[in-house]
């Protein structure tokens, strides 16, 4: 693999590791809004429709994730789990929908997704931003930007103390990538397992 796939991957892994984050705190806060809003106005006609259409969601935002992790991983997984529409009155429709337990555990997994997305991005920095960031330790320490820093609860004062800092960067930008791409292929891993699970495999 020559040097430019490799800078290719490393930036999709990064890309995905985001991605991850900005899903799971879309979901974590879609669901409980969806469905705090729609048992709390249940007793209008207004909160049965968003009670349906919030537990009817699952099966697309659970697609969504496949291609997602498809795309970003390289790792294959099957058909989701497959969705029938209900016949009959909206309220059939919409007890139908609270008593399948698939949509709970859906639902479950997806706000799940937002403490894995907080791991993401808190090692999507600690991988890809914090090394790059330490590579910059002698330029500030040359051009006076900081009278000092800390690093590791450090205090760094001196121009050789930054150069330290600087190896500590280039060793985090060499094992950085391949930590954040073992992330990246677990996370996947784990989606293939929820799509599985969710699918009845």
């Amino acid at each position: 693999m020559d040097m430019n796939q490799r800078i290719r991957n490393h930036l999709r892994n990064f890309y995905f590791l985001l991605l991850t984050f900005v899903t799971g705190l879309f979901y974590f806060c879609f669901y409980l809004v969806g469905i705090t809003l729609g048992v709390s106005m249940a007793f209008t006609l207004v909160g049965l429709p968003i009670l349906h259409y919030v537990l009817r969601s699952t099966g697309a935002f659970v697609q969504h994730e496949r291609i997602q992790t498809e795309a970003y991983t390289d790792i294959y997984i099957g058909p989701g789990p497959s969705r029938t529409r209900m016949e009959g009155s909206l309220w059939d429709q919409v007890k139908a929908e609270l008593s399948d337990t698939r949509n709970w555990k859906a639902i479950f997994v997806l706000m799940l997704r937002f403490v894995i997305g907080l791991v993401s991005v808190i090692c999507a920095a600690l991988f890809y931003v914090t090394p790059l960031t330490l590579l910059l330790a002698p330029i500030l320490s040359v051009l006076n930007m900081l009278d000092y820093f800390s690093f590791l609860g450090m205090e760094i004062r001196t121009f050789g103390d930054s150069l330290y800092v600087m190896l500590a960067g280039v060793i985090l930008i060499w094992f950085g990538p391949y930590l954040g791409n073992g992330l990246v292929r677990m996370i996947g891993s784990h989606t293939r397992r929820m799509v599985e699970g969710l699918a009845g495999k």
